[in-house]
């Protein structure tokens, strides 16, 4: 067994999986302490690094392409803070760091892990059902459905619509960007009626704005990862199409099957609202047409 504890966390390898675990301390990210302990098998690994430096040093794990739904879901835009796959090391265990991915290394080379990318994830994504509170409202995963409830904060266009229930068949991605600084962030769910919907994300109903507390909205990359996790893996070439920046789109056949008669009330329901909001005069008249297409792409 060769084991590093740290403040920032534990890496523990057995010869054929390293396990992750964040640190407790205050100065561990919320994001790398609410996902918890992750366990690398040794083939999902492309290889491993102990970067020193004056005062600290870096230990950093490297995934082959297509094995983590993580790295996938966020495309590389974890801030690196909340990166689970880099340990702080202090200059004193320096010497244990090394040990740690030498190892590692070593038993890359034995098992002949190749670095070619995977065709299936190896890695399972966080547990569900998952649930997030963000600053532009709720959003749920049971592994089944997605779930957005809108808060007071939402655009009224969004409230208007009512809570947003999104079977996970029907999805084509997920796209996911983070707030920094002055920037928003987003989380976006692309099914295949809204693969072309060129609303900003505080008005697309099928959108997440995110502009509130970094801290908390960077957790909305749990459910971001939990869905892709169980969305075709970008590797499969059947149904699959990329685009300029080699996104996988995988497109899914429609279900047939027809809507409910509870649907139906909820849907007439959600209409006679919204007319009513735009006699009172709540909705423009572009705002109620925009409302009405996505409720009723929504049914």
């Amino acid at each position: 067994m060769a084991e590093i504890i740290q403040r920032d966390g534990t890496w523990a390898f057995d010869g054929t999986t390293v396990r992750i675990t964040p640190g407790l301390h205050r100065s561990v990210p919320l994001f790398r302490q609410t996902y918890g302990e992750i366990a690398v098998p040794l083939e999902a690994i492309s290889g491993v690094a102990f970067e020193p430096e004056r005062k600290r040093g870096r230990l950093r794990m490297r995934l082959r392409e297509g094995a983590d739904p993580l790295l996938y879901a966020t495309g590389g835009r974890l801030p690196d803070p909340a990166d689970p796959y880099r340990l702080i090391v202090d200059v004193d265990r320096a010497g244990v760091a090394e040990y740690v991915a030498e190892e590692i290394r070593r038993s890359l080379l034995l098992d002949q892990i190749p670095k070619e990318p995977t065709k299936t994830y190896l890695l399972p994504g966080p547990p569900v059902p998952v649930s997030v509170r963000s600053s532009d409202g709720t959003v749920s995963f049971d592994g089944i459905r997605v779930r957005i409830d809108w808060a007071d904060t939402a655009d009224r266009v969004k409230r208007a619509t009512g809570p947003r229930i999104i079977d996970v068949g029907d999805l084509v991605q997920v796209e996911w960007l983070p707030n920094a600084g002055y920037e928003d962030g987003f989380m976006r769910f692309v099914t295949r009626e809204t693969s072309f919907s060129k609303l900003p994300p505080e008005k697309d109903p099928y959108a997440l704005d995110l502009w509130g507390s970094t801290r908390r909205d960077l957790l909305t990359a749990l459910v971001a990862t939990a869905v892709t996790a169980r969305l075709p893996h970008p590797s499969a070439r059947d149904g699959i199409e990329y685009d300029g920046e080699r996104t996988a789109r995988p497109r899914l056949t429609a279900s047939a099957v027809p809507p409910s008669a509870d649907h139906h009330d909820v849907l007439l329901r959600r209409l006679r609202e919204l007319g009513e909001l735009h006699r009172d005069g709540v909705l423009t008249d572009e705002e109620f047409a925009m409302t009405k297409a996505a409720v009723l792409r929504g049914f």
